[in-house]
């Protein structure tokens, strides 16, 4: 692992937060990810997670099998399964003694010049305790983008950019951005030259896919953030991308 202190954003979506049947939250996968996680800021980084899953959440509490088509619903599913979602991340995080604290955001905060100077000096703040690990989520209950495209990917890159960050890893439920024979891409340095390899499909219970990834890096790149996709569900790929060494596609920042 790296020996030189960063500052890392690491994305989660539904697709690797959620079971397979996607209406219920799975529990062992959180607490591999947080100690992945927690191991980085036990050897001196700071790291922000932006978080999805909180309609899952909300499913398993309402006892609903699938995602709902109405809005209203998903943001009604969110809303009842934030607190939820937190209380999960609070457990596991605790098991390292770590503290969690909740941002909820949306475009409009970051967009406002005020409220972004708001965001960031918070979050600087949050950072500066060593204890602490901010999770970020947009706030569904009363905003939509990401409920309907996304998945907060955009969102990370945004938070990235707000943070200052070394570091963004996107976590998707495949390897990498892949290649017209299915293979891994191991590094980007053109992020526009590799816009034609990213494909509609997505996962059954995940809101983005990597079109939205894409989005994401190219916002991340072009604000000289370092960013991977890597796996979510292939243990050691946080850690691998925060020491620069071989884990998912790697894109060179601008």
């Amino acid at each position: 692992m790296s020996l030189t202190p960063k500052r890392i954003v690491v994305k989660f979506g539904s697709g690797i937060l959620a079971n397979p049947t996607g209406n219920a939250l799975d529990e062992p996968q959180f607490e591999r990810l947080c100690a992945e996680v927690a191991a980085l800021v036990k050897a001196g980084h700071q790291c922000v997670v932006v978080s999805s899953g909180a309609v899952a959440a909300g499913l398993m509490a309402l006892g609903m099998k699938d995602r709902p088509e109405a809005l209203s619903a998903r943001q009604a599913c969110a809303a009842i399964g934030q607190s939820k979602l937190m209380r999960i991340y609070d457990t596991m995080f605790a098991a390292h003694r770590l503290n969690v604290a909740q941002l909820l955001l949306t475009h409009g905060d970051l967009d406002s010049r005020t409220r972004h100077a708001n965001a960031a000096n918070t979050l600087e703040c949050l950072l500066e305790h060593k204890t602490v690990v901010p999770i970020i989520n947009e706030n569904d209950s009363v905003a939509v983008e990401e409920l309907k495209f996304g998945d907060n990917d955009r969102l990370s890159a945004e938070v990235a950019i707000l943070a200052k960050a070394d570091l963004l890893i996107l976590l998707t439920s495949v390897d990498g951005l892949l290649d017209e024979a299915g293979t891994t891409v191991p590094v980007v340095e053109d992020i526009d030259g590799v816009a034609s390899l990213a494909r509609q499909e997505k996962g059954k219970f995940s809101v983005g896919g990597m079109i939205s990834k894409l989005q994401a890096v190219k916002m991340a790149v072009e604000a000289g953030i370092c960013t991977y996709i890597v796996s979510g569900r292939k243990p050691g790929q946080i850690g691998a991308a925060a020491a620069g060494g071989s884990a998912g596609t790697h894109f060179i920042p601008k």
